[in-house]
């Protein structure tokens, strides 16, 4: 829970920028934060949402590893270019987006990272906000090992039609979902709608699957988004503490 280590705790973190072996053997940027200690630790793959990735997203790894976390956020649109993340998101705008298949390769790159550095403890969740909660969704129906998954407010997990770059709606691989799902989703939002949510919920208790969603009223799209207009502290709050519960019930 936010705000509960004991003040007399000693030890900190290592955090920074790597290069890492990902989808088609292409070396790419990640940003790695995890604790000093030998532990072991679980870890998180963070997926990075459309504007890229950037400052939140490395404040959202440090955070997890706060909690004793070793977490991992890797570059998805390192084949793109370089320069600010507003910049290169426009380069990836301008292109289509980035391919399913290009996430799926890197996500699973990640976690085989994780678990194989000397202080894990083999347990990874994945976790992604807006378009990276449907990703995120996809990576855990698609790629077996991780343990626990995180849906934040993802949308197109229902109801984006096929395209190219991403063939199939991760809804439709709800029977392949490998890992117990949290999604936090706004009342206020349309992408996803509360509709939309009511059709994942469905299809998760149609296959059995193990998942808790909690809705909010008063939110819309991107309510953790600190620094943006659409920020609710008390949802958020909420919200941070209920995938800090998942994740050590699944992870730890």
């Amino acid at each position: 829970m936010w705000n509960a280590f004991r003040t007399d705790a000693e030890g900190g973190m290592v955090a920074g920028v790597m290069t890492m072996t990902a989808g088609g053997g292409d070396e790419i940027h990640t940003y790695v934060s995890r604790p000093d200690g030998p532990g072991p630790y679980p870890g998180v793959v963070l997926i990075h949402h459309a504007p890229g990735w950037d400052e939140f997203y490395r404040e959202f790894a440090r955070r997890f590893t706060e909690h004793g976390y070793i977490a991992i956020v890797p570059n998805l649109y390192e084949r793109f270019g370089h320069g600010t993340p507003d910049d290169v998101a426009a380069a990836v705008r301008g292109a289509g987006g980035v391919s399913d298949a290009s996430v799926i390769a890197d996500a699973e790159a990640a976690l085989g990272w994780i678990t194989s550095h000397p202080t894990s403890n083999g347990k990874v969740g994945i976790i992604g906000t807006c378009s990276a909660g449907r990703h995120a969704v996809l990576v855990a129906s698609s790629v077996p090992g991780f343990s626990a998954v995180a849906d934040l407010w993802g949308g197109g997990v229902v109801g984006r039609p096929p395209s190219d770059l991403m063939p199939v709606s991760p809804i439709d691989l709800t029977p392949n979902l490998n890992a117990p799902i949290i999604g936090l989703f706004g009342n206020d939002d349309m992408g996803p709608s509360p509709a939309q949510v009511d059709q994942h919920e469905a299809a998760l208790k149609e296959n059995g699957k193990t998942y808790s969603f909690h809705r909010y009223d008063g939110a819309g799209h991107g309510f953790f988004y600190y620094h943006m207009p659409a920020y609710r502290q008390q949802q958020a709050m909420d919200g941070w503490n209920k995938i800090d519960d998942w994740f050590a019930q699944y992870l730890a």
